[in-house]
């Protein structure tokens, strides 16, 4: 039985040298993980005009869509995408600290706006404080699970005097509105979107420097380092589309709605939460990101101490 198991792996990969000399690839192709959060990309993926810019280099795209950013790295980490779409500034801390090799490609600029603790129009709860022995629903390793912590530590209180309900968006939001949660801690576009739906109230945002929300694009270490002219066309379309997004609120707006299934209207008002601004990422931009790291491992939320600079990060032609 052996042997003719060992027989059919040479077979099979005799069969696969030969098919690869029958068939020169013409094009590579380069695939993408993104969020429904990931505005940009899902432009992108719509008009399809990074297709458009990427033809010339002979690179095709398969797009990936995942519910939230954390199984997106781990997709990138393990091989089976090359580059991921904006995830929170959190994301990135915990693959770095489950031993992922990363780079770092892009950032959005600071959208504290963007996510928030909500809270029932009927809840009793008036302050952070009164958060304490509440359940409350949050999506684990998103840019909400810092929002969180940091707003528990400014009153005085930590990941141990709430129950947290690790839930994805769309669980976290039907737990909302169906009062299984005392709160929840979402992001744009389901921020808005449950807020105008399910008569909710904002219990606190990432304002006054509570957390700032950088949204950051990464590919795998490998990919970064053979790839660089594919990432600078992938930069420089990101920051047009982010440019786009200000300058026509109306009819990235309308493009969204179809896409999201929300009203326009409510696509518009998160987007105004949202920087969209891309840039390239520095060592002295990931100060926070340290400051997250930190705070996450001082609550036993990750194993390990880590430095958030020790992670390769690739700059754009010309930045």
């Amino acid at each position: 039985m052996h042997h003719f198991a060992s027989r059919l792996r040479a077979l099979a990969a005799a069969a696969l040298v030969v098919s690869s000399f029958a068939c020169p690839a013409m094009s590579e192709e380069l695939r993408i993980g993104y969020q429904k959060s990931s505005t940009l990309t899902a432009i992108l993926k719509t008009n399809g005009e990074l297709e458009k810019a990427l033809a010339p280099l002979g690179v095709t795209i398969s797009w990936h869509e995942f519910t939230s950013g954390l199984p997106l790295l781990e997709a990138i980490n393990i091989g089976s995408i090359d580059f991921g779409a904006d995830v929170a500034d959190t994301v990135p801390i915990f693959a770095q600290a489950a031993g992922a090799k990363l780079a770092y490609i892009a950032a959005e600029a600071a959208s504290p706006a963007a996510q928030a603790i909500v809270i029932p129009q009927s809840s009793p709860l008036k302050t952070i404080a009164d958060l304490k022995g509440k359940k409350i629903a949050v999506t684990k390793g998103a840019g909400s699970h810092y929002l969180l912590l940091a707003a528990l530590a400014k009153s005085g209180l930590s990941f141990k005097d709430i129950t947290p309900a690790y839930l994805t968006p769309a669980d976290g939001r039907a737990a909302f509105v169906s009062n299984n949660v005392d709160a929840w801690v979402a992001w744009d576009p389901f921020l808005t979107s449950a807020l105008h739906q399910s008569n909710g109230r904002i219990l606190a945002d990432g304002s006054n420097g509570l957390a700032s929300y950088k949204r950051y694009y990464l590919a795998s270490a490998a990919y970064a380092d053979k790839h660089g002219d594919v990432l600078n066309v992938i930069f420089a379309k990101l920051s047009e589309t982010g440019k786009w997004v200000k300058a026509q609120p109306k009819d990235a707006a309308t493009l969204l709605a179809g896409l999201w299934g929300v009203d326009a209207a409510t696509v518009e008002e998160a987007n105004s939460h949202r920087s969209y601004q891309v840039g390239a990422v520095t060592g002295p931009g990931l100060s926070e990101q340290q400051r997250i790291a930190d705070a996450f491992h001082a609550e036993g939320l990750i194993p390990v101490k880590i430095d958030t600079t020790a992670i390769k990060i690739w700059s754009p032609k010309g930045s």
